[in-house]
């Protein structure tokens, strides 16, 4: 084993073993699995902070290797693209511990499931074999399925279900890719230089039916708003601040560098793709009165950004795609823990019951409108930058095109600010005229996300850079 993997095995096993502790002794004692989990993903964060600090300072070396050999030798890597992955995992992990900490239904297994899952997500991220990656892609489904199907909400075992259906036909159909190239002489080119050119377009579509379904690109994206509506806060936080973005960086890792001439012939029904799902899930949400609801299809929306920029094909435009992936990790994180926490006072998500929050619960009020303004890209937070760089890059090979994905922009605004008017402002409702406002655990959940959104937004190039530099690697790959 290359000695540059060993230490980022550390990051799979830390979570792992934190799963064990959390469930042997919520057994015994149920308050102490929060706390085991909280160590753990805490030492998580500080040990990945450590081990993906070179990614970010520029003195790491990248790696691109896709042969089974080279694999072999580096089973496990951090790059530009894997390590801000990597990074918003770690961090999401301490946030989701957090929004769980009330949980007292079989607690030492809730927080056992979202530690595996930190660690399998994390896996997704680091594998530099296709055998591995596969492996830890089909592991995530087994705690998110749980976690969804015990947890969640009245319908949970049918979001549990319909989650695992769609993301199992399309891992099948990856599975059908992956076995093409491992198994099949002359599929891979000599010293597995991407595919030949007779098989790209086969393989590049195999494995783009289970990433796509995981960004998801519409129209598979109707299993999503019936995962986050019914899931846990924990579980939409996970879901759509880092499962969401393994479809995205399978994509970019695997399909697009081993069948790039296919990558390249699909760039514009990409593109036709995710301007329809911008504009899709922007309507959808402004059609909302569940405001979980309304945060998951505005996800299909932001999501679509990512496809856009993914489809143009230039270093600028792959940067711009991770920094939409980190951006909606972060912002969708804030909303949905924003949610779930107004969510346990109340009992009900139904917007046109609310009102005037700003005034009752002002710190609850006061950053939820921060997360709107966020979702729209404002100016100076996470989403403005990789949004704005993917409409230009957009526009310069699609042209007056992006004239549909300004449409999507204004009503990113609508929906954004009719919920910030409907749930924060407006005459107080006698019913929840005393609400307590946020505890001391999700003030500090909620501080990690919002100086982290603002960090993205003021100085989006700690995350372009290491992405810019790993993208121009594949710029030959994309066209």
């Amino acid at each position: 084993m290359n000695a540059m993997s060993q230490p980022l095995w550390l990051l799979l096993l830390l979570p792992a073993v934190g799963a064990v502790c959390a469930l042997a002794l919520g057994r015994a004692r149920p308050d102490a699995a929060k706390v085991v989990a909280l160590l753990t993903a805490l030492l998580q964060a500080v040990v990945t902070a450590y081990l993906i600090a070179p990614v970010f300072s520029g003195s790491a070396v990248r790696v691109w290797q896709i042969g089974a050999a080279a694999a072999a030798r580096t089973p496990l890597v951090v790059e530009g693209l894997s390590g801000s992955l990597v990074a918003l995992t770690a961090l999401l992990g301490i946030v989701a511990v957090l929004a769980s900490w009330k949980v007292d239904l079989r607690p030492g297994s809730h927080f056992a499931l979202l530690l595996l899952l930190q660690a399998a997500v994390t896996a997704v991220f680091l594998a530099n074999e296709l055998v591995l990656f596969y492996v830890a892609w089909e592991a995530v489904l087994i705690p998110m399925y749980f976690l969804i199907g015990v947890w969640g909400h009245e319908q949970r075992r049918h979001a549990a279900m319909k989650f695992f259906l769609f993301t199992f036909a399309g891992s099948a159909l990856m599975l059908v890719g992956i076995l093409l190239l491992v198994a099949v002489p002359g599929v891979l080119a000599p010293e597995g230089r991407g595919v030949v050119a007779a098989w790209q377009p086969l393989v590049f579509w195999l494995l783009m039916a289970g990433f796509a379904v995981k960004v998801p690109i519409w129209p598979l994206h109707t299993w999503l708003p019936d995962a986050h509506v019914e899931a846990p806060t924990a579980g939409s936080i996970m879901l759509a601040g880092v499962l969401l973005k393994m479809g995205g960086y399978g994509m970019l890792r695997w399909a697009y560098p081993l069948a790039p001439e296919a990558a390249a012939a699909a760039g514009p029904l990409l593109a036709a793709l995710g301007i329809i799902g911008i504009v899709y899930g922007a309507l959808m949400a402004l059609a909302q009165t569940d405001l979980k609801r309304l945060v998951a299809y505005s996800s299909v929306s932001h999501m679509g950004f990512f496809v856009l920029a993914v489809s143009v094909g230039t270093q600028a435009a792959y940067t711009a795609a991770v920094l939409v992936m980190v951006a909606h990790g972060l912002t969708s994180a804030l909303l949905f823990l924003l949610v779930g926490s107004l969510y346990d006072r109340t009992h009900t998500r139904d917007m046109s019951r609310f009102g005037g929050l700003v005034r009752t619960i002002p710190l609850w009020g006061g950053t939820f409108v921060f997360a709107c303004l966020a979702s729209l890209g404002l100016p100076g937070l996470a989403g403005f930058p990789g949004e704005l760089l993917t409409v230009l890059e957009g526009f310069g090979r699609y042209g007056w095109w992006m004239g549909i994905v300004a449409v999507g922009v204004v009503l990113a605004g609508v929906y954004n600010l009719r919920a910030i008017r409907r749930v924060g402002h407006g005459a107080v409702s006698a019913e929840w005229a005393d609400l307590p406002d946020l505890a001391l655990h999700e003030k500090v959940a909620v501080t990690l996300l919002v100086l982290s959104i603002v960090a993205m937004g003021i100085y989006p190039t700690l995350v372009a850079v290491a992405a810019s530099g790993w993208a121009g690697l594949l710029v030959p790959a994309g066209g």
